[in-house]
């Protein structure tokens, strides 16, 4: 695990956004997965406004770790702000934005997603590769969809599944710990007073990690990354950073 650590949410997202320029100037990423929430939305307004001829944006193919069952315009939905925040703005060709279909059956559509991925992606260790997958945690632990209540989705052998959020019950459509441990990166980008005890337990490994899905990603044969801002990071050891 390599650990980052920057001044606040701002530096923390330049920083990914910069690594990730370098990673495609040597042409190691064409397939990524995105999250959503308002920290990768502060990543997608950085890359777009400063890094929008840095990249190789139409040669890249973009995907999802999960999907919050509403349609493609709703306000919750992870696909429309990132629309917004990144697609709209960049000369991205619409056949290389891959999204989860939000508005669809939700079985149906882990299915059909699943199917897309071994057709899109490299196959590795016998299942599709990305070449980065980008992760948010919550408060609680959960990464992707994969909240503690369900952490046995996991270790589910489908590469998407349906998962239910613990408080409003809303359905979602997320990958699933196989296919998200056999990427080639993976990088956490955490920042928040709030995200600090979690990060402690799971960056810090104060016993209690493993219970956490985001404890449990662990790259089969790549590179785990966490980058985090100083609030997310005030609970670890000051010698870790």
């Amino acid at each position: 695990m390599e650990l980052q650590v920057y001044p606040g949410k701002q530096e923390a997202a330049e920083a990914l956004a910069e690594q990730l320029s370098e990673w495609a100037r040597e042409g190691s990423v064409e397939h990524l997965a995105l999250s959503g929430g308002s920290t990768p939305e502060i990543l997608f307004d950085t890359l777009a406004e400063d890094y929008w001829f840095r990249l190789p944006w139409k040669e890249m193919q973009f995907y999802w770790g999960d999907e919050r069952c509403v349609p493609p315009d709703d306000p919750q939905s992870n696909f429309r702000m990132t629309r917004e925040h990144l697609f709209d703005p960049l000369p991205i060709p619409d056949k290389h934005i891959h999204r989860i279909r939000g508005e669809a059956n939700p079985e149906s559509e882990a299915q059909r997603y699943a199917d897309l991925l071994k057709k899109q992606l490299p196959a590795e260790n016998g299942l599709p590769r990305f070449d980065l997958v980008i992760l948010g945690m919550g408060d609680d632990g959960h990464t992707a969809s994969v909240f503690p209540h369900e952490a046995h989705l996991w270790d589910s052998p489908e590469l998407c599944a349906v998962a239910n959020h613990p408080d409003t019950g809303q359905q979602r459509v997320t990958l699933t710990g196989g296919i998200i441990n056999n990427a080639a990166r993976i990088v956490f980008l955490v920042t928040g007073a709030a995200k600090a005890g979690r990060v402690a337990e799971i960056v810090g490994q104060q016993g209690a990690g493993g219970n956490y899905p985001a404890g449990r990603v662990a790259p089969r044969d790549g590179r785990l990354i966490w980058i985090l801002d100083e609030a997310a990071a005030a609970g670890l050891p000051p010698e870790m950073w």
